[in-house]
């Protein structure tokens, strides 16, 4: 199997990233990517990352920094991981887990003042939680209420 790989955003992904598809009970826990790489309302530190197989993008997700980060955790060396998602197409392929078991060197390497990943998962989304549970995160018995309903508030120590 060709390697799978973490990149941070740019331009030349735009075009495949515009073709991604999810379907619509994945998308009331998650956002399309390039709606997430255009919203001006998250934190101008956000880093947006694109999971690729091949050099071919299979999945996204945003590690932001700011506001948002503060409502799950307090720690200044932390990211929040948001908007996680494989396109639909590449799904059941190991892609999320192996992009997940990439993190942490991907982040001691691009973004040294990290020390640890924090995210929420609607508690309603047992394929997501268990994922996360799987790649390494800790859940420490966290809730965060957000808008659509509690969500697990996991730990990933870089």
């Amino acid at each position: 199997m060709p390697p799978v790989s973490l990149v941070e955003y740019n331009e030349t992904y735009k075009r495949k990233l515009s073709d991604f598809h999810l379907p619509g009970d994945q998308l009331q826990f998650t956002s399309m990517p390039l709606d997430k790489i255009r919203n001006p309302s998250i934190s101008k530190d956000t880093r947006h990352i694109v999971i690729l197989h091949d050099d071919e993008p299979v999945g996204y997700f945003a590690l932001e920094k700011g506001e948002k980060l503060r409502k799950y955790s307090s720690n200044p060396k932390a990211r929040l991981l948001t908007s996680f998602s494989i396109d639909a197409k590449r799904q059941g392929q190991g892609f999320a887990q192996k992009g997940l078991h990439l993190l942490p060197s991907f982040i001691r390497e691009n973004l040294p003042d990290t020390k640890e990943v924090v995210l929420g998962v609607n508690k309603r989304n047992k394929a997501a939680i268990g994922l996360y549970l799987k790649t390494g995160f800790t859940d420490e018995n966290e809730v965060y209420e957000g808008p659509k309903g509690p969500q697990h508030i996991l730990h990933l120590k870089v």
